[in-house]
This record gives structure tokens, C-alpha cells and sequence, in this order.
């Protein structure tokens, strides 16, 4: 087939191959088994498309032929590709079969796809069933993505449907498994608006600590406008990252570095013995996170806790901070998404609060909507560093933060709200040129945020009062009086009429 597949169709067909898993399996678990799938159906379709195209052009020549392919962006051993897993679908060890295939696929492209399969097993009868169900299964989805509608020949679809194919399923997977499942996804408007504060630029490196299946920074490499990047992310959950190696792949962000391990107690993204630096930080890590170390963070050997030990049980600063050593000196930007709590609670969190804000750091603080998140139907804040506003940085010289309160501005959703351009727009504009709009943005001074404080309740800040319209007292006794004569009036006329129908009033 050549003829053009739009997104929603590609979207549609790979969401309806789900209906083998749907009801029988959860969603935190399937979603692993149809995202492989998808990606294996991907380049075994793009390793067939080139192989073709080889062919015509050098007809018997296989030597030139396997000579080119080795040079490929990726290895697809023989015997490994989607259609010999199709071919073989009817075997009782299908299972097995797949992740024979998939092993091979890692052997040979070890630089760019180790282990990322290592967390994923089709011969699993835990989580897909007993053998004769999990063959029946496995069967059903090979077919369903073997249909016509799931060829995804570059002839038909680009890597950017394939892509955002990718990331709709994910999105769609967080919404139908809950917050387990959800914290690997940020809404696409979320994490455009976020990427877009950033503001990455040609020439920089981006990290994104809490990475999860990889979709901010994508966004955040999309933003730069150029391929002049280099992408870094950390995930503590080996499936998701596995899903984050796999989303980059699909991006043609191979080169992207995404490391599996504890952000918080063992970074894997350091030099020598110090953490590596980046111009732009972005994340949005889990809320509150209990547990996330504490105990050990007084002798963190990277001294990231110098301004205070977050509380046990809630993390947030703890990644905040995380985020701020990790900005290069003078010149790095932090963007990152965390719960109102995080703008007001005292103890522990109030003093690392206020030192950040002592030491010029804060440059924003942005208010979203309630109910953007599949995980949550808190509103949240975006909190924007700009370690340019240190002593010798480009902006030392600005002092104020500035506040703007987006809660009420979103289109209503079944489900969830959603942000809209025209909101983005808004928040983009007013963060860029840091106007003062009424009841929407205002520029705090470090006096104003001292004088409350160091809170950052919003609120504090934008009043967003409604005064209610005054009350003319003597227009509505005048309206009351009207109104009761028109009812006398009225039962006079009902009495008039009983009486005619010979009623007893």
C-alpha cells in the first residue's frame, strides 16, 4: 500500500489492538506488550521499505545490498522481524519466540537499544494468562497489527505520526490505568507550555531528572528549532524507561542519553564525582513523594542538601533542589511542575523555600488549572529558576518574581480540562514581556515575598476578587410591592373564575 495514513487513523487502529488485552489484563501491563509491538512493527516495516528500495536500486547485488544495511540507523537481524513472529503466531511457544526476537534485536544495536527489553516478557503467564490464553492473545495481536491499516512503511506514515502514535498510546494508557500507570505521562499542553518557559536554545544540553516515558523532553527538543541538542534523562522505573529508550528512538533522538536509576539517592548522570551540569532542567516529578531518602541525605555525597533536608514524606523539594545543582552557574534554567503545597508549607520546606528565594533564583511562579492531570485533579503550579539572576549572571540585576494565576482560564473537558492555545498563548506572553495584568500576573518585589513570609501562595499576590454588584435597596422594595399586586390581582381573577364554575370559595 503507498496511499497517505492520517494520525487518527493510526491512532484509532493501534488503540482498537489493545481489545485483545482490554477487560482481561490490566492497563499497567498490556501497555508494555502493544507499545513493543508497535515498535518492533515500526522498524521491522522501515527495515522492509529500505530493503526494497536497495533492491531496485542494486538488483542481485546482496553483498552492496547487506553492506548498506549494516549501515542503517538500526540492525534487524534475519528471522527477528515482525512478519517471521506472524508467520510463526500458531506455535506453542509463541511467547518464547517473541522474546527470542526481541533479544536479537538488542544484541545487535546494543549502543542504542540495551535492555531496554529486559523488563518485558511475552511468555509471561503472570501477567498474560495460562499458555493456551496467552497464545490466543499474543495471536490476536499479531494479526491485529499485521492488518493493512498498520503498515507503517515510510511511504505511508513519517516518523512523526509514528511518534505521536507512541505518545498517544501512552497518554491513552494513563488515563484507562490511574495514577500508578499515569506518572509516567505529562498532558501534551502541559508539557508544551512547560518546554516552551524553558525556552531551550540551539547549542544547549537538556535534562529532565524524572524522565518517565520521555515525552517533556521530546517536547523540550522540539522547541529549540534546530538539531543542534543533546537530550539526558533519569527514571527509576525500569519499564518506563524502557518506554523513554524506545519514545527516543521513535523521535530520531537516538543519540539521547536516558539512564535508569534513583535520581534522588544513586544520580547515574555524573562526572567524575561531581553531578554533570545542564543549561535547561525541566521535570515533573511525583508529588509528595514519601520515602524518597531523606535518612541519607544529610551525607548525600553530591552536598545537594545544603539548604536543608526536605521532610521524609514529601520529596518535592528534594527533586527542586536536585534540579538547581544540576543548572550550570549563572546560566541554567529550571521549569518544573509541583503541587500548590510545595508554594506555602512550612518547617523543613519554608526554609529551603526562602533560601532559594534570598539567593535570586526564583524568576516565576505559575498557576494552572485544576484537573489538567489523568493522575490527579489538584491544580498545580509551574516554578521557573533562572540561575542567569545569580551575581554575574545576565539578569543579576532582576529582583522581582513574577506571579501569574492561569487557574481560571481552560476549555472544560468530559474528563479533564484542557489548556488551548490561546491559554498557552497568554501565560507565554505575560512570562516573556513580565506584564501586570489585573487579576491575572503581578511583579513581587523581594520585599513584597519577605513581608508574607517567603509564601508563595498565589493569592498573596494576584488578587482575583470579584466585588459583587451593589445592591439598590429601594429598587427592590419597589419590585417586591409590584409584584405582590400583580399576585393579588391575579388571585382575585382565579377566584372570579371558581366562582363561574359554581367552585366553593
Amino acid at each position: 500500500m503507498t496511499d497517505q495514513i492520517t494520525q487518527q487513523q493510526i491512532n484509532q487502529t493501534a488503540w482498537a489492538a489493545c481489545d485483545t488485552f482490554r477487560g482481561v489484563v490490566d492497563a499497567g501491563q498490556y501497555k508494555d506488550y502493544i507499545l513493543v509491538m508497535l515498535f518492533l512493527k515500526y522498524i521491522s516495516d522501515l527495515w522492509n521499505d529500505h530493503l526494497v528500495n536497495y533492491r531496485k536500486q542494486y538488483g542481485e547485488d546482496e553483498a552492496r545490498i547487506r553492506r548498506r544495511l549494516e549501515r542503517e540507523r538500526f540492525i534487524l537481524p534475519e528471522g527477528a522481524s515482525f512478519y517471521d513472529l506472524h508467520g510463526q503466531r500458531n506455535e506453542a511457544n509463541i511467547g518464547e519466540l517473541i522474546n527470542v526476537a526481541l533479544e536479537r534485536i538488542e544484541d545487535a544495536n546494543r549502543a542504542k537499544l540495551e535492555g531496554v527489553f529486559r523488563n518485558i516478557d511475552f511468555n509471561s503467564e503472570s501477567n498474560l494468562g495460562r499458555p493456551k490464553d496467552r497464545n490466543r492473545r499474543l495471536k490476536n495481536m499479531l494479526e491485529d497489527f499485521a492488518k493493512p491499516a498498520m503498515d507503517l512503511s515510510p511511504s505511508r506514515v513519517s516518523e512523526d505520526i509514528i511518534g505521536e502514535c507512541y505518545i498517544y498510546l501512552i497518554s491513552r494508557f494513563a488515563s484507562d490505568a490511574g495514577k500508578k500507570a499515569g506518572e509516567f505521562y505529562t498532558p501534551s499542553a502541559v508539557s508544551g507550555l512547560l518546554a516552551k518557559l524553558a525556552a531551550p536554545k540551539p547549542g544547549d544540553t537538556i535534562c529532565d531528572p524524572a524522565c518517565g516515558s520521555g515525552s517533556l523532553l521530546i517536547q523540550a527538543s522540539q522547541e529549540v528549532g534546530s538539531e543542534n541538542f543533546a537530550l539526558y534523562g533519569q527514571e527509576v522505573n525500569g519499564a518506563t524507561w524502557a518506554l523513554a529508550r524506545m519514545n527516543m528512538f521513535l523521535h530520531a533522538r537516538d543519540a539521547a542519553r536516558i539512564e535508569w536509576c534513583d535520581t534522588l539517592n544513586s544520580p547515574a548522570l555524573v562526572e567524575g564525582d561531581h553531578l554533570q551540569k545542564f543549561d535547561v532542567v525541566v521535570a515533573n516529578p511525583p508529588f509528595s513523594l514519601d520515602k524518597w531518602g531523606a535518612e541519607d541525605a544529610a551525607s548525600d555525597q553530591f552536598k545537594r542538601y545544603w539548604r536543608g533536608v526536605p521532610p521524609k514524606s514529601k520529596g518535592d523539594y528534594a527533586f527542586i533542589t536536585h534540579m538547581i545543582e544540576i543548572a550550570k552557574r549563572q546560566t541554567g534554567r529550571v521549569a518544573v511542575i509541583v503541587p500548590h503545597g510545595v508554594l506555602f508549607r512550612a518547617g523543613g520546606e519554608g526554609r529551603i523555600r526562602q533560601a532559594l528565594i534570598e539567593e535570586n533564583l526564583l524568576d516565576a511562579v505559575v498557576g494552572l488549572p485544576a484537573n489538567l492531570f489523568t493522575t490527579t485533579g489538584i491544580p498545580v503550579a509551574i516554578l521557573i529558576f533562572d540561575r542567569s539572576r545569580e551575581e554575574g549572571g545576565a539578569n543579576e540585576d532582576r529582583r522581582d518574581v513574577l506571579f501569574i494565576d492561569a487557574s481560571r482560564e481552560f476549555t472544560p473537558g468530559k474528563t479533564m480540562n484542557m489548556l488551548d492555545d490561546a491559554h498557552v498563548a497568554k501565560i507565554l506572553e505575560t512570562f516573556a514581556n513580565r506584564t501586570e495584568i489585573a487579576k491575572y500576573s503581578h511583579n513581587a518585589s523581594p520585599e513584597e515575598i519577605a513581608e508574607n513570609g517567603f509564601n508563595l501562595n498565589i493569592p498573596r499576590y494576584v488578587d482575583t476578587f470579584e466585588p459583587e454588584d451593589e445592591i439598590d435597596v429601594a429598587a427592590v422594595q419597589k419590585d417586591i410591592v409590584r409584584i405582590e399586586a400583580e399576585l393579588a390581582e391575579v388571585r382575585a381573577k382565579m377566584t372570579g373564575y371558581l366562582r363561574e364554575l359554581g367552585a366553593d370559595v
